[in-house]
Parts: C-alpha cells; structure tokens; sequence
C-alpha cells in the first residue's frame, strides 16, 4: 500500500508537471503579438493642458500683434474655435471621424487680418500655443523599461494617435521616446482619427502589419479600444486619469484590461 501511495503522488505530480508546462506553452503562445500599437497621450505620456486658460490666449494675443495680426484677445479665442470647427466640417463628408492640420487654423487667423505669413511661423504659433496651455507633461512610470523590453524582444513599436504631428513629435523628442518606434501615424497628417476604421487601416497597411500579429494599446474605450476591435485587432484597456471619466470599466471590450494603470502590469501582459 505504501509502494502505490508513492507512486500515485509521483504519477499526479508528473501529470500537474505537464498541465503546468502546457498552459505557460499556451500563454506564452497567446501574448506572443509581433507589433505593438501604442495611444500616446494618457498611455504613454501624462499631460494636463488648458485651451480656455486666460494667459493662454493674452499670449496668443501678444505673438499675433507682434507678426501685425491686432486682436482683442477674446476675438481671437472665438475665432480660433470658430475657424477649427468650420475645417472639421469641411472634412465630415470625407471622413467618419475628420482631423484638422492646427497649423492651417493659425494661418488663417493671420489672414484674416491681411498678414501674409509663412507656414513655419504658422507652425511655430501652434508649438508656442502648445507650451503656454501645457501645465505639465511628463512619461508615466515605468513607460521606457517597457519600450526597451519591447525592442530587447525583437517586438515593433508602433503609435497610432489622434495628435498634430507639428506638435507630438517634438514632444515625444523632448521626453526621449521617439527613438523607440518603428513607425508612427498622427491623425493630421492622414485628414482621420480614431475610432476611425480607415485610421487603423492606415497603420497596418503602410507596415503591412498581420492583425492576429498586433495589439493596440491605449486608455480610452471608444477611440482606442472600440476602434481597435472594428479594425479587427485585439487591445490592451489602460485606465489612467486621462481616461474618459464616463468610462464604465467593467463594460470595456477589451481582450486585456490594466485597472490600476501600471505600466508594469501592462509589461506582464506583453513581456
């Protein structure tokens, strides 16, 4: 009795063994994505900015006036809002969900005042417009030891981002992250934005990325994670403070949802 008793616990053993060995097998199988597709504002970086902060536009006032463009400062904010939302509907017909270049927005705040300006002050004036309404901007944690295990793991990094190209890509220098991505797609560059199924077709056709090869990240349910599941793509839910603050968690329908917003949790997912 005691010679099977011995040999019946080295038998369930073997078996738990190989039970143990066969779901690592299967999850290493099942979270073994090729292309990363990474939000950027709220998944990556955290920033706080307000367009409706009163220095904001005494400032925008000050740099039109020096270029000869003279506006009250309130009828610059108006009309800055006011010409943004009449490009947006210029776009509508071509597109679900249209992207507008800003740098055009601030053009035609000095023509409209009969200023012959050139693009790159135009430009200028959008990062200027940047700076002035940004109260801070900075990675979350753990943000660049995730993208460095990515690279270390062979993986491709890619972002997918409703953002002015003029404006995230200098950002993304400054905190040192633009380096890691193999490919990168900002909304006004492509006249589209997420939840846009064309925005998403955009980034897996120009790098000729597999679906069942690639997970998007991001933290707002409806632009990153509906999207994602229209385009076909599995997702990764981060809910940070930038999240939409009506988000119902338990209804997002993502295949992996990170509560807490841990980076490093999203590193034990994609490791």
């Amino acid at each position: 009795m005691k010679d099977y008793d011995k040999y019946d616990v080295i038998e369930d053993y073997i078996c738990y063994t190989i039970i143990c060995c066969y779901n690592l097998m299967y999850l290493q199988e099942e979270f073994m994505y090729k292309n990363y597709i990474f939000d950027l504002y709220g998944t990556l970086i955290d920033i706080n900015t307000n367009e409706w902060n009163v220095n904001l536009w005494k400032k925008m006032q000050e740099f039109y006036a020096f270029h000869g463009a003279v506006y009250k400062t309130a009828d610059l904010k108006r009309e800055y809002f006011r010409i943004c939302e009449e490009e947006e509907k210029k776009m509508s017909d071509k597109y679900d969900y249209p992207e507008i270049k800003v740098e055009n927005v601030f053009m035609k705040l000095f023509q409209n005042k009969g200023i012959d300006i050139d693009m790159n002050t135009c430009i200028v004036a959008g990062q200027f417009f940047r700076i002035i309404s940004t109260k801070y901007i900075r990675l979350y944690d753990g943000v660049v030891e995730m993208l460095e295990l990515l690279k270390k793991n062979n993986k491709k990094i890619y972002l997918l981002s409703n953002a002015q190209q003029i404006i995230s890509e200098y950002e993304m220098k400054y905190l040192d992250i633009y380096k890691y991505f193999d490919g990168i797609v900002f909304s006004s560059d492509e006249e589209c934005r997420k939840p846009s199924k064309t925005f998403y077709n955009i980034v897996l056709n120009r790098y000729n990325l597999k679906k069942e090869e690639s997970v998007m990240i991001g933290n707002d349910w409806i632009s990153d994670i509906e999207g994602a599941k229209k385009a076909g793509l599995d997702s990764v839910y981060l809910h940070t403070n930038i999240s939409p603050r009506e988000t119902i968690i338990e209804n997002v329908q993502a295949k992996y949802i990170i509560k807490d917003g841990n980076i490093e949790s999203i590193r034990k997912i994609i490791a």
